[in-house]
């Protein structure tokens, strides 16, 4: 993360408008497994995991369910996010989302459009509670994608953005991934892993991001 802070501003400007992804596409993504009796992965987050701009198929969520299938873990992924999407959003998707799919597993990413529009953090932080709240209830268990903000929105707001998402892990007792970018936009030149808009990743960042939700999503499946 102290990378993260050592970027050019141009390079920020770029993480700054990724999460953002405010061409909503107000698609679902389908079920990436086949048997139902599987335990279901529901992902519920905006254009970094809705492959916005990607070939369908090759975005993080679609690379997850080949790892899942590679490691011979029986599970299934619905991918329920949608471009441009904020916390208020997903609050608003998740309970008919659960009465659907009933998950075993909710992986929330969201929050970077919330801070992006200037929406208030503790608004932010009450609706992925809310939604961590609401899948543990749910019988689920909840992995937490944090995101960052760059430099020029200030120390201050960049060390109370970040701690939103450890609050609510630690207030809500869910896993977490610290920084979902990590890997993508705190490189020498992360622009190499954007697309030519250089705003959402392209196609090469998306294995990194798959592997940085990885290890805490394993430990939460079943035993090895």
């Amino acid at each position: 993360m102290e990378g993260l802070l050592k970027l050019k501003r141009r390079h920020f400007n770029a993480l700054a408008l990724v999460s953002c992804a405010l061409a909503a596409t107000g698609s679902l993504g389908p079920a990436l497994a086949q048997d139902t009796k599987d335990p279901l992965i529901l992902v519920v987050g905006d254009s970094l995991s809705a492959e916005y701009g990607l070939k369908r198929g090759t975005g993080w969520v679609a690379l997850l369910d080949e790892r899942l299938k590679k490691d011979k873990l029986r599970a299934r992924v619905v991918n329920a996010s949608i471009s441009g999407d904020t916390t208020s959003g997903g609050r608003s998707r998740v309970p008919a989302l659960l009465q659907q799919h009933k998950p075993a597993l909710v992986v929330i990413e969201l929050g970077g459009n919330d801070a992006l529009r200037g929406l208030p953090l503790d608004m932010t932080r009450d609706n992925l509670a809310t939604m961590a709240r609401l899948s543990r209830e749910a019988g689920a268990k909840v992995l937490l994608l944090g995101m960052e903000m760059p430099p020029n929105y200030g120390a201050k707001y960049g060390q109370e953005f970040r701690a939103v998402f450890t609050t609510v892990a630690r207030a809500e007792k869910t896993a977490l991934v610290p920084f979902f970018l990590k890997g993508v936009a705190d490189t020498k030149d992360p622009t190499a892993l954007f697309q030519a808009d250089r705003i959402h990743p392209n196609e090469a960042a998306q294995a990194t991001m798959r592997d940085n939700v990885w290890p805490e999503l394993r430990k939460l499946l079943a035993p090895r």
